[in-house]
């Protein structure tokens, strides 16, 4: 489906809601899973990625009512780990589900095959597998690619001391975390390396905790001791924080068109998502951002945007977001340390360069960074005319066009359905700001 993305003018003015994280959303469902108790989670996430998850666990033998009106999933607890049979599990292009619930897995019993689309079938699992193989794991590469598709003979994880590579996926780490309970000792586990995307680290911690989990980790975040516990405890109701990875879409919204945008339920200080820090960056640009009593704002009207540096490690997912920004800033802008997204939906770092240079952006993409200049003052030398903006069937992809959008006239976006896999309802709340911001 090929999505026109209408362009505006003047300066967006508005206050809208986005869907629960999907981070959150498929940590939870796994946490619920595994715990003693039945969880109700609220303004739960329902896209492509969180469907996968519930599959999923479906088929590991999982209780759940999930009600898309209103936002809820009930979990009824499995009060330990999975004890299957032979189970076939189709991931999609779910890095999350592929990589959070792998570990669950092994911790239990059973023979499962995990498979997902040709893309998933890309992606890196190896490191995983290296870090569950000490613990007394056997999950195999069943081409040997180290990705999807994987056999896993489950027989339960003896627990002791194991590294991890997390340079790759900080969804590596977290997977091992949340199974770590029902291993049958307590566990150690190190970072080898640099470690990616710590806020999404911490994010699993918290979530541990509020399953009654306390894990014990170093100060440097390199060191995590779990004690030999019973398990998780469901907390009853979890409630799921708006998405900050949308968010972006909207905060940006705000930047190119010297508007003020505030994102319901989402605060900068109290936030488990590491990328509301988003909003750092669009600050560092000459943004306000501050908490109201809706929800979190960035107002942009105080004057143009200007060019920055940023290391963008910490809340990569927000890298594409940030490019179609940049062009509109009065000075070049620099996004370093994203070598890891190559390795997401698509490489983000050559498809970002290439659909940015398609409208007569310079943009140029290293092998860890992108680097854009501002558009000349006379405007883009592409103005004009219907022109194509390449998804490669990347969500992010899509809804970064439709933010390019608002000031480059003619985008038409190829594939724009792919925002299904954590958005389906994207188009329609971007067209509701735009519409709230003419009244």
């Amino acid at each position: 489906m090929t999505r026109y993305a209408p362009q505006n003018d003047s300066p967006i003015h508005a206050i809208v809601a986005v869907p629960g994280s999907k981070s959150i959303t498929n940590r939870a469902l796994l946490l619920a899973a595994l715990a003693t108790g039945t969880t109700v989670l609220r303004n739960a996430l329902f896209c492509d990625d969180t469907e996968r998850m519930v599959e999923c666990l479906q088929r590991l033998g999982i209780d759940l009512l999930a009600d898309p009106e209103q936002e809820t999933i009930h979990v009824v607890g499995n009060a330990g780990p999975f004890q299957t049979g032979n189970v076939e599990l189709f991931v999609g292009n779910s890095g999350t589900t592929a990589r959070f619930i792998t570990p669950a897995i092994v911790a239990g019993t059973g023979t499962i095959t995990l498979d997902g689309v040709s893309r998933m079938r890309e992606r890196p699992m190896q490191d995983l597998i290296d870090a569950i193989t000490p613990l007394g794991g056997n999950v195999t590469s069943i081409n040997g690619t180290g990705c999807p598709p994987l056999r896993i003979v489950a027989s339960g994880l003896h627990g002791g001391t194991t590294q991890i590579r997390a340079d790759a996926s900080s969804q590596f780490l977290s997977g091992l975390l949340l199974a770590s309970p029902y291993f049958k000792t307590p566990t150690t586990i190190r970072i080898d390396g640099p470690l990616l995307s710590a806020p999404y680290v911490a994010m699993t911690i918290a979530m541990m905790r509020s399953f009654g989990i306390m894990p014990e980790v170093s100060s440097d975040m390199r060191t995590f001791y779990i004690p030999n516990h019973t398990g998780y405890t469901s907390p009853v109701t979890y409630e799921i924080e708006p998405d900050a990875s949308s968010a972006s879409y909207f905060f940006a919204a705000a930047a190119v068109t010297g508007g003020r945008v505030t994102v319901r339920g989402l605060t900068r200080n109290d936030s488990l998502q590491g990328d509301v820090e988003f909003t750092g960056i669009l600050e560092q640009m000459g943004c306000k951002v501050f908490d109201t009593e809706n929800g979190l704002c960035v107002d942009a009207s105080a004057g143009p945007l200007v060019g920055i540096t940023a290391d963008m490690n910490a809340i990569s997912d927000t890298l594409m977001t940030a490019a179609v920004v940049a062009p509109f800033a009065q000075q070049g802008c620099t996004f370093t340390n994203v070598a890891h997204v190559r390795h997401k939906e698509t490489d983000r770092l050559n498809a970002t360069a290439a659909e940015l240079h398609r409208f007569g952006v310079t943009v140029h993409a290293s092998q860890d960074a992108l680097m854009i200049n501002p558009v000349p003052p006379g405007g883009l030398p592409k103005p004009a005319n219907t022109c194509e903006w390449h998804t490669y069937d990347d969500h992010r992809m899509a809804m970064c066009a439709a933010v390019f959008g608002l000031r480059v006239p003619g985008v038409q976006i190829a594939g724009a359905e792919c925002v299904s896999k954590t958005f389906p309802d994207f188009f329609d709340r971007w067209e509701m700001m735009l519409a709230c911001s003419k009244d």
